[in-house]
């Protein structure tokens, strides 16, 4: 791959993910008021595997709508920036491509001394120089958003998702490539020990020989990876375009906050690539293009069903008790949807309302004995 390269389907779908999600972030950490003040100094944005700044046929690159989302945000004049309380790291181990986005960045914004935000651009290693680029940046403490978005090897050490997790109101996502599964092999166990925690944590999914199940398994297994980094809460989805291939994301948050907003990004993107967000734990079939709550019909979407019925596989639970599973569990269903769906299944036979009365959020339902 040379020092630009095409945009893929899936990536122009995750870009427009990020940036509706960053829409949120930014102001929920910055935005201050003359009652509560700064509640927070600094606030961190980490691009660990930043690239070039842009693709081949001009389409800007993270670093660059990083920036100038921010720069323009809606809320920009609530957000008190300065070089002190907002920084953003873009990392690149590339020196060709390293040079290319300070190329651009200068380009579009002008020397990066005179923004009004402090903006590090780093050539290095997202796995061995992370870390260190925190710490020289006294991010440690404070609020921290890990992008580890890397197109080909998932490399990061768990003990930077660690040092993260432990940090107020910090997230991470990691992207795994659409091949990352199918090349495992070639893949040195050392460093999967790192990215997993140890060798007893990674070799079951290994272990799997289904090709369709192994990319699950193993994208369940680094979910697992970072709950036991210290992130309460964690997504993992599919994002499949209408045409290229499937990339694989994990999110990780310490907060039901941090988990809705990445939801409601998810709903609002877009569907002009025909792309979706899939759920892993699902699979029947799951309706083609942009993400429907409701199919014309009126009928829920059969994910979310499915979804619903694993739940009430595990024994009965309240449809408020569904709806927070669906939150903290699936990948972009939130508690509202918990009802309606529940409601459709009590109509078709396929659960049983065990208290009286209507059907509520404190209803108890359970699956038909």
């Amino acid at each position: 791959m040379g020092v630009l390269w095409k945009l893929e389907p899936a990536t122009a779908a995750k870009h427009r993910l990020y940036q509706r999600y960053l829409d949120a972030w930014w102001p929920i950490l910055l935005q201050t008021s003359q009652r509560t003040g700064y509640s927070r100094p600094r606030v961190t944005l980490l691009d660990a595997f930043a690239g070039p700044g842009r693709y081949q046929d001009g389409e800007p690159g993270s670093p660059v709508f990083i920036l100038e989302r921010l720069l323009n945000h809606s809320a920009v004049d609530r957000m008190h920036l300065s070089p002190r309380r907002v920084h953003l790291i873009f990392i690149e181990k590339d020196h060709a491509r390293h040079q290319h986005l300070l190329g651009e960045l200068h380009t579009r914004f002008g020397p990066l001394r005179d923004l009004p935000v402090h903006v590090e651009v780093q050539r290095g290693d997202a796995g061995t120089d992370s870390v260190s680029l925190l710490t020289r940046l006294g991010s440690w403490g404070q609020p921290i958003l890990g992008i580890f978005d890397s197109w080909g090897s998932v490399n990061v050490p768990l003990d930077v998702m660690r040092r993260i997790a432990r940090n107020p109101s910090s997230e991470v996502v990691t992207t795994f490539g659409p091949n990352w599964f199918s090349r495992r092999e070639n893949l040195n166990p050392d460093v999967l020990d790192t990215v997993f925690g140890g060798r007893a944590f990674w070799t079951p999914a290994d272990a799997e020989s289904r090709p369709d199940e192994r990319w699950r398994v193993w994208l369940s297994t680094y979910r697992d990876a970072l709950r036991r980094s210290g992130f309460p809460y964690q997504l993992q989805f599919e994002l499949v375009p209408r045409t290229g291939q499937p990339l694989y994301l994990v999110f990780g948050t310490g907060s039901t906050a941090g988990l809705k907003a990445m939801k409601e990004a998810m709903w609002k993107v877009d569907d002009r690539d025909g792309e979706s967000f899939r759920d892993p734990r699902t699979r029947g079939a799951i309706p083609d293009g942009q993400i429907d709550l409701f199919q014309a019909a009126g009928l829920a979407d059969t994910e979310l069903l499915e979804l619903v019925a694993q739940r009430l596989s595990m024994g009965p639970a309240t449809v408020e008790t569904v709806g927070e599973w669906l939150l903290t569990e699936t990948s972009r269903w939130m508690p509202k949807h918990a009802l309606q769906a529940i409601r459709e299944m009590r109509q078709n036979g396929r659960v049983t309302l065990l208290s009286s009365g209507k059907l509520t959020t404190k209803s108890q339902v359970s699956l038909p004995a």
